[in-house]
């Protein structure tokens, strides 16, 4: 379960305060697939860095996994980020002198995890995600498409009960991003998670169960896309802003 009530989030640019989120309402049953989708501005990657408390709201409520991570402190929030929630971003954030297995495993000897431990949680999920031989090759060495899947392990390190993915096809062309897309389906089927995408392209969106939709910093509404193909999403989104 994700749930927020009424969170409000304003940034300044310089000497302009710019309200980012109006009081989002929003609640999502897992597991499953989700999209969050609108167009630049409204306020969808400020929702998901708050819900992988990676920035705290101004007022409001959030609540994942029975935990309300709008009253963490410091050292919670870090022990939170670490192994309530996986976070994946567009930019695949991979540091380019270390191995892909080695970048899978780096969080968790941060963590103080064992290097036996983390060398065997590495392989475990490059190998379900379809990099078994690719665990010794640097970034350089991998597809866009490969380094997105080994930013998906690294946040799966620690099996968090939610998966935030960031515009995570954004950089990658449409072939592989349907790949992808795929992948996040089948980990929130298979690993029963809640994966969340945020995503402006119909296309991703189409791929999710459900889509929630924002506008000027709050949910216009949501629906089930049941079978919809890109189109018929972006028809549905635009409906739903209008009104």
């Amino acid at each position: 379960m994700i749930r927020c009530r009424d969170v409000h989030k304003a940034y300044r640019l310089g000497g302009t305060r710019v309200a980012a989120l109006r009081g989002v309402d929003l609640e999502i049953e897992g597991p499953g697939f989700f999209g969050v989708t609108g167009a630049s501005g409204s306020g969808k990657s400020t929702l998901l860095h708050l819900l992988g408390a990676l920035d705290t709201p101004d007022r409001g409520e959030i609540e994942i996994a029975g935990e309300r991570v709008d009253r963490l402190r410091e050292r919670e929030l870090t022990r939170f980020r670490r192994r309530g929630v996986g976070v994946v971003f567009q930019q695949f954030n991979l540091l380019p002198t270390l191995t892909a297995r080695q970048n899978v495993e780096l969080p968790a000897l941060l963590a103080g995890e064992s290097e036996s431990w983390a060398k065997g949680r590495a392989d475990e999920l490059l190998g379900a995600l379809g990099l078994g031989t690719r665990g010794g090759h640097r970034p350089d060495a991998l597809s866009g498409g490969e380094q997105q899947r080994v930013a998906i392990a690294r946040a799966l390190l620690f099996a968090p009960p939610v998966l935030l993915a960031d515009e995570p096809t954004g950089a990658l062309d449409s072939r592989t991003s349907a790949t992808l897309w795929s992948l996040l389906a089948s980990l929130a089927r298979e690993r029963s998670m809640t994966v969340v995408m945020v995503t402006h392209e119909p296309a991703a969106a189409a791929q999710c169960q459900q889509v929630y939709v924002l506008a000027d910093g709050r949910v216009a509404g949501r629906f089930d896309t049941g079978g919809m193909d890109a189109a018929g999403v972006a028809t549905r989104a635009a409906g739903m802003v209008r009104a």
